[in-house]
C-alpha cells in the first residue's frame, strides 16, 4: 500500500491510524510506552505521599499553606480543554479535514503553552517564598513529581508543533495519520496524569 497515496474525504478510510500495518505497530508500540510511562509516575506519586510535609523539624511549608488551589484549578481547566480540542483533531482526522486536524491542533499548542507559562510562574512564586527543590524531603518529591509532568508538557508541546509545521503543505497521508493520532494520545496521556496530580497532590493537600 502506497502510504503518500493522495485520498479524498469519500475514499479516506475509518480509522486512518490503524490502516496500514505500520500505522498499527506505531500504535501497539505507543501504548506499550504509555505503559511503562504509567510506572514512572506511579513510582513518583508514591514516592511524594511517603515524603508529603516530611522536612526539618519546624518546616515553614506545608500542603495547607504552600498550595493556592484557585491558580492550579484555572490551569487544570486549561489542560482539560486542550484535551477537548485534541478530541475534536481527531474528529477532523478521520473526516479528512486536514485544515480542521490543522487548527485545532495549533489551538492545542496554545493551551499547552498557556499552562506551561502558569506552571512556570507557579514554580517561580515559590521559589521566592523560600520553597525550592532542595528545601526538604517534600520539596524535592513535589517538584520531581510536578516538574516530571511539566517535562512531559514540553515534549508534547515540541512533538505536536514539529508536527504541524514539517506537514503544513503536505496534507494527510496513511503515513502521517498515525502520528497525528499517536501525538493525541499521548496528550490525553499527560491531562489524566495531571488530573491525577491536582487531585492528589493539590486537592488532597488542601482539604486534607
Amino acid at each position: 500500500m502506497d502510504l503518500n497515496k493522495k485520498y479524498s474525504p469519500q475514499t479516506w478510510p475509518d480509522h486512518p491510524e490503524q490502516a496500514t500495518m505500520e500505522g498499527k505497530n506505531k500504535f501497539l508500540g505507543f501504548w506499550l510506552f504509555l505503559a511503562g510511562e504509567t510506572v514512572l509516575f506511579s513510582s513518583l506519586f508514591a514516592t511524594y505521599l511517603a515524603l508529603k510535609n516530611k522536612g526539618p523539624e519546624g518546616m515553614e511549608f506545608s500542603t495547607q499553606t504552600l498550595f493556592e488551589l484557585p491558580l492550579v484549578f484555572v490551569m487544570t481547566m486549561i489542560l482539560l480543554t486542550s484535551s477537548l480540542t485534541s478530541v475534536y483533531a481527531m474528529y477532523h482526522l478521520k473526516n479528512h479535514n486536514f485544515r480542521g486536524t490543522q487548527t485545532w491542533m495549533a489551538i492545542t499548542v496554545l493551551l499547552g503553552f498557556t499552562f506551561l507559562g502558569l506552571e512556570i510562574y507557579e514554580f517561580n512564586h515559590y521559589v521566592h517564598l523560600g520553597f525550592h527543590y532542595g528545601q526538604s524531603a517534600f520539596s524535592t518529591a513535589f517538584f520531581t513529581l510536578v516538574g516530571t509532568h511539566g517535562l512531559h508538557v514540553v515534549i508534547g508541546l515540541g512533538w505536536i508543533t514539529l508536527l504541524l509545521l514539517r506537514n503544513a503543505k503536505r496534507g494527510f497521508s496513511l503515513y502521517n495519520a498515525p502520528k497525528y493520532y499517536t501525538a493525541s494520545l499521548y496528550w490525553h496521556f499527560i491531562d489524566v496524569v495531571w488530573v491525577f496530580i491536582f487531585t492528589v497532590v493539590y486537592l488532597m493537600g488542601v482539604v486534607g
